[in-house]
């Protein structure tokens, strides 16, 4: 079979279809990316084909990312974005759909469903977290309301009306949709970000079952895939870093993953000063960005702009990050807790279900200071029940192949017929 995965975003809305992509691959089925030109060279190296898809990304403006990562309107801002392109994000993709057999689509790929169902293609929606499913009995935790964690109490009643009134809202930000709908002949869909971003046939949460139990009013023919991982090929870390990992016990890893790096405000001058404050070893994931600190770090601190996930965490004695849900999933598979800082989009509910899961303590992004986190830090490394939870949950997700369940859930749709 001939499929086409689509995606839009940071590397942890890229690296799983890269990974499922491989999978699919292995069974013996052709397999392209369609997503924004500056992910060429990342997919083709894993062979794959690659078809480029406006928008393009811009992980490097930090203006934009800025923008992006405002607590309250963040969310709205990104996917207005992802509008003011539609139209040509739906004629890329409609001249490459036509080549393929299926499609899968992301949760903001607007302009891929509307392909899908124009072309009236064998269609596949993911999601990359659960908090897109807008739950009434397991309800998440968006970033603009903080304080539902009291209103989810009431019970599933009070939250469908909640989230009923969410999709009103957020039905403005994507008129353009519905204009294209119409203007293509398509009939009026559902929200295209909730209930009009899933499939008929098959939707796969692409999240472990552990992270989040599967729910009554989740969509119909839903799959828990587990999280799927893309590990870097071969090689190891750096001498640098080997070497500051060797020169004393494992450090507190700082990071704010791919995207939110570039929003980092204070984040890691305030962080710098927990570890010290806490006498913790610090490893400072920057990306391309000198964060503010200082040319010379203090002993036992020590920056670098990224290193492969899988290999770093497992060697920390806490994981301080952003939410987001690649560095979550990371985070929960190498068995370390974590202080989660979330910023915006669905970080405030990755943080809850970790801190649930008994894995995490968390500080909202606006609230996070050297003193804070120190606290955070002191009490991590002191209680011996968040790494005893932390391992626990790690064993658990180890086990798991969420992106060979992922492309042999595809398989089965696409052989059914």
């Amino acid at each position: 079979m001939r499929v086409l995965l689509t995606t839009f975003g940071s590397y942890g809305d890229l690296y799983p279809y890269i990974a499922i992509g491989r999978e699919l691959r292995q069974l013996g089925h052709d397999v392209s990316l369609g997503t924004s030109p500056a992910y060429r060279e990342k997919i083709e190296r894993h062979g794959l084909g690659f078809l480029p898809v406006r928008p393009d990304v811009a992980l490097e403006d930090t203006e934009m990312m800025r923008d992006f990562f405002d607590q309250y309107r963040g969310t709205e801002r990104v996917v207005k974005s992802i509008c003011s392109v539609l139209r040509e994000s739906y004629e890329d993709t409609l001249a490459a759909a036509r080549e393929f057999d299926a499609i899968v689509t992301h949760p903001i790929t607007f302009a891929a469903v509307l392909v899908a169902q124009k072309l009236k293609m064998r269609w596949i929606s993911s999601v990359l977290a659960p908090g897109s499913f807008l739950s009434s009995c397991d309800p998440p935790l968006p970033a603009p309301m903080p304080w539902l964690v009291k209103v989810r109490l009431l019970g599933p009643g009070a939250m469908r009306a909640v989230w009923n009134a969410t999709r009103l809202m957020i039905a403005r930000w994507l008129r353009p949709v519905a204009d294209l709908r119409r203007e293509i002949g398509l009939p009026p869909g559902g929200n295209p970000l909730f209930e009009g971003a899933n499939s008929p046939d098959l939707v796969l949460a692409l999240f472990s079952p552990v992270f989040a139990k599967p729910q009554c009013d989740w969509p119909e023919h839903t799959v828990a895939t587990g999280f799927p991982f893309l590990d870097a090929n071969g090689g190891g870390l750096a001498p640098e870093l080997e070497s500051f990992f060797h020169s004393g016990p494992p450090p507190v890893v700082f990071t704010l993953g791919s995207s939110a790096v570039a929003a980092a405000g204070d984040f890691y001058t305030s962080s710098l000063e927990a570890a010290q404050r806490a006498g913790a070893r610090a490893l400072f994931l920057t990306g391309p960005h000198p964060q503010g600190l200082p040319e010379t770090l203090p002993e036992g601190a020590f920056a670098w702009p990224y290193a492969p996930h899988e290999q770093v965490f497992p060697r920390a004695s806490v994981i301080v990050h952003q939410g987001g849900i690649g560095t979550t999933a990371q985070a929960l598979r190498s068995g370390i807790p974590s202080l989660i800082v979330p910023f915006a989009h669905d970080q405030f509910d990755n943080a809850e279900r970790t801190r649930r899961l008994g894995a995490a303590v968390t500080i909202p992004r606006r609230n996070y200071t050297g003193r804070r986190a120190e606290n955070a830090l002191r009490l991590l490394l002191s209680q011996p029940r968040y790494r005893e939870s932390a391992a626990a949950v790690g064993e658990l997700i180890r086990a798991e192949e969420g992106a060979a369940a992922a492309a042999r859930a595809i398989e089965r749709y696409l052989r059914s017929g």
